[in-house]
């Protein structure tokens, strides 16, 4: 199996070196390098040295070989796709609406029922992925971004590390919060339950939430929220942190009757091959029952 790319620059693009090119592709060097010394990059089917200028208007072709990454193969079992809700595909990426009570990948190569499972059954036989990129929680809904190829992988993983990758969560939050603001308190492992995570805990690291209200209710507020860092349980750690557990929250809120109300409401990212600055927007619906729900 390989994968190919047939990539036609802009008219408008400027006229750089074609490592320069494939380094603003964000591909790693050790690619770079794989397509050099292999000739698996041309420009309109010729080979042309990295130190070349290409310019707009040309035609850049690639081709990848799974010995090129680490894992070209995920050891994903497929399982139903029922579940599987396709908010955004293309032949790289996909963002599918994730359902509550599904953990995003499986913790044994046997294992079924998760996310992955699904969206491997959804893909079919035909397609090596899917590849996940990031995960959910598992009570958590909304949009989650993988690739479909291992092609793109490293590039959307060095734009999450750019931060150009963003996510935006609504929450119903326990209490009445008011404005916006930003929490920036140090997260790191609680020392008493391995499962939880603790404002100034073990081994704390930056963390960095933006957080803006948009409605209330008797006892709580809806927050829309947005992350700069990404660390595990971050949003949950600082609401609860502040005196405004998540509603529903089965690790840092009090007891209540009510389903964890955290949804990731909306992806935006940068297409991979592209130096266009213009950037896709994918909108994940609401649960029905997002708003219904009981406090204690």
């Amino acid at each position: 199996m390989q994968w190919s790319y047939t990539i036609s620059l802009p008219q408008n693009q400027p006229a750089m070196p074609l490592r320069a090119l494939l380094s603003a592709w964000v591909l790693p060097s050790h690619l770079i390098h794989d397509l050099r010394s292999h000739r698996r990059v041309l420009v309109n089917g010729q080979y042309r040295s990295m130190n070349q200028l290409v310019r707009g208007g040309e035609t850049v072709q690639l081709q990848f070989l799974p010995s090129d990454f680490k894992e070209p193969f995920p050891a994903v079992e497929p399982d139903s796709a029922a579940t599987v809700s396709v908010l955004y595909e293309t032949a790289d990426l996909l963002v599918i609406n994730k359902t509550r009570g599904s953990k995003t990948h499986p913790n044994l190569p046997w294992e079924r029922g998760t996310t992955l499972n699904h969206v491997a059954a959804y893909l079919g036989s035909e397609q090596p992925g899917p590849y996940i990129l990031s995960r959910l929680d598992q009570e958590t809904t909304g949009a989650l971004l993988m690739t479909k190829t291992p092609a793109v992988v490293p590039i959307m993983v060095r734009y999450i590390a750019q931060k150009r990758v963003q996510r935006t969560y609504l929450a119903w939050v326990q209490g009445t919060l008011t404005g916006q603001g930003t929490f920036t308190a140090p997260i790191g492992r609680d020392p008493h339950d391995k499962r939880k995570r603790l404002v100034n805990g073990d081994h704390a690291q930056s963390a960095i939430t933006h957080y803006e209200v948009l409605d209330h209710q008797p006892q709580a507020t809806l927050v829309k929220l947005w992350l700069e860092t990404g660390r595990t349980h971050q949003l949950r750690v600082h609401l609860a942190h502040a005196g405004h557990p998540l509603v529903g929250d089965p690790l840092y809120a009090a007891s209540s009757h009510s389903r964890l109300r955290l949804h990731c409401w909306q992806l935006r990212f940068p297409q991979p091959f592209t130096l266009d600055s213009v950037e896709t927007t994918v909108t994940a619906p609401l649960p029905p029952d997002f708003d219904q729900f009981r406090l204690d």
